[in-house]
């Protein structure tokens, strides 16, 4: 079913005014690309890193997505058993059309393992495919702007202690008080069950509703919880990508992900494992999100308590 379709569907109740969105091929082939052997794993630091990285800068220029910084490059370093890792984030933003100041932050990791005993652990789905979502979320917002500015950051260095997105807090190419929310995508694309999952409710109750209403009309199985009890251990996946920086922060966050798989982190995580249909009703789902939380931004900072 293509996109167009899944958005009509699920536009039934209103929950986006966006009546198109980019074709699924252009979502495939971001994955593709961005998980093809020649990227070496996209292990941070490496020429395969860096290919990516090359990569995306262009699709966002070509999307229309403008720096934040003097350029999309934010470089950083950070120790880690006992070496320096030195990363690059990506930090973009399309405007709003609003005049609010209220900040929607949508991150993706784009780095992966790299090779592990001479197999390239390509990371289709972890975390190409976040990527790719990122990127067809700033295609369509590219398109019909968002109200409120949101700003676009694919993350290196999640794997060896969410590094990347520990820097921009550090070092914030927007002040982290005008971000109201964090929007996480983290393996969009994979899961037996055909369900992606939503976390972020337990901590931010006053989204529960929210939440709600996306799984009443997502065109794909969408659950929530994995964000605190009855969950425990891995399964509260409260610390278990980046939205847990911007969530010890205050910001209150939306993360979609799929539960663990037999692939998972191993060199079969690749495109051709991926069920396009179910990754383009996820994708379609997160973009409903992206519109629903971009046109309640104020809303959802007042109830959050976050003042400017």
């Amino acid at each position: 079913m293509m996109f167009a379709r899944l958005l009509a569907l699920a536009g039934a109740a209103c929950l986006t005014t966006a009546t198109t969105d980019p074709a699924p091929q252009q979502l495939y082939d971001d994955v593709r690309i961005l998980a093809a052997d020649d990227m070496g794993g996209r292990l941070v630091g490496t020429p395969g890193s860096a290919s990516a990285r090359a990569y995306l800068i262009e699709r966002l220029r070509t999307i229309g997505v403008e720096p934040v910084l003097t350029g999309f490059e934010q470089p950083f370093e950070a120790e880690h058993d006992g070496d320096v890792l030195k990363g690059v984030n990506l930090i973009g933003r399309i405007r709003g059309s609003g005049t609010s100041d209220r900040v929607l932050l949508i991150g993706a990791h784009y780095d992966h393992f790299g090779i592990r005993d001479g197999k390239v652990l390509n990371g289709a789905d972890d975390n190409a495919s976040g990527v790719a979502v990122l990127l067809s979320i700033a295609g369509q917002f590219a398109r019909e702007r968002p109200v409120h500015d949101v700003v676009f950051a694919l993350w290196d260095a999640e794997e060896q202690g969410f590094y990347g997105s520990k820097a921009f807090v550090a070092a914030p190419a927007v002040p982290l008080s005008r971000i109201a929310m964090n929007l996480n995508l983290d393996m969009m694309s994979r899961n037996d069950r055909n369900e992606l999952w939503l976390a972020g409710a337990h901590h931010s109750p006053f989204l529960r509703t929210r939440f709600e209403q996306l799984a009443a009309q997502a065109p794909v199985s969408l659950k929530l919880g994995h964000d605190g009890p009855p969950w425990k251990g891995t399964d509260d996946w409260t610390d278990g990508s980046d939205h847990s920086v911007f969530h010890h922060k205050g910001i209150p966050f939306a993360y979609f992900g799929v539960e663990d798989y037999a692939d998972y982190h191993k060199p079969t995580d690749d495109f051709a494992a991926i069920p396009k249909d179910f990754f383009a009703r996820s994708a379609a789902t997160a973009l409903l999100a992206a519109r629903l939380f971009d046109r309640e931004l104020d809303a959802i900072a007042a109830e959050a308590g976050r003042s400017k």
